[in-house]
């Protein structure tokens, strides 16, 4: 018990640990990627109670209670439906046993603890999701340029119109125009496989 309330009152009761890729398929997190699709795990921080597992398109979460309990709560979020954002590391103190990264994705904050020993494998993960989350915030420009021009576009034609122009058919014809351009733009500027990336700034 006097260990327990040690652990507890230093911040080590839950620190996690760089899961290497040949111990991969020992953790939980790797029965849920979609290995079937292509799927590979980058990164993976274990913990007592919680797995960080970081694919190519999604995080997934092992989510624990307590260390005690075997009941796990699985959750997925793919990078494309959940922008990453505020990545951060918050770097051990003098006697401090861990360190911790944190970012968003989307409005759900993560703030993880690591053994300060991991501080080199830390680096490339933060390096990683913060070229994604770059990625993502341009990708997200560009198609809202996209957008402005199209809309522009249609101001412009409407104003063009005459009394004497068949509006039904021209109105349809341009409806369905800017429905593919815009699934087009958007296909263009939503990636959801971020495998290019993690190979960059992983070092297995």
């Amino acid at each position: 018990m006097l260990k327990k309330f040690a652990s507890d009152a230093l911040g080590i009761s839950d620190i996690g640990k760089v899961i290497k890729p040949e111990d991969f398929d020992k953790t939980l997190s790797d029965d849920f990627v979609l290995h079937e699709d292509g799927e590979t795990i980058h990164f993976l921080i274990k913990s007592k109670t919680d797995e960080y597992c970081f694919t190519n398109r999604a995080l997934i979460h092992l989510d624990g209670e307590k260390a005690t309990s075997s009941k796990r709560v699985i959750k997925r979020y793919d990078y494309y439906q959940h922008v990453i954002s505020d990545v951060r590391v918050e770097t051990a103190g003098t006697i401090d046993l861990d360190l911790e990264i944190k970012f968003k994705m989307g409005e759900l904050a993560f703030s993880v603890d690591i053994d300060k020993k991991e501080g080199e494998a830390i680096t490339d993960l933060y390096k990683s999701l913060f070229e994604i989350s770059v990625k993502q915030a341009s990708d997200k420009r560009q198609f809202d340029y996209a957008k402005d021009s199209l809309e522009r576009s249609q101001g412009l034609i409407k104003r063009s119109y005459t009394k004497d122009t068949a509006l039904s058919s021209e109105l349809e014809k341009a409806t369905t125009f800017s429905n593919d351009w815009l699934n087009e733009k958007y296909d263009d500027f939503t990636q959801k496989d971020y495998k290019d990336i993690f190979m960059k700034y992983i070092r297995n």
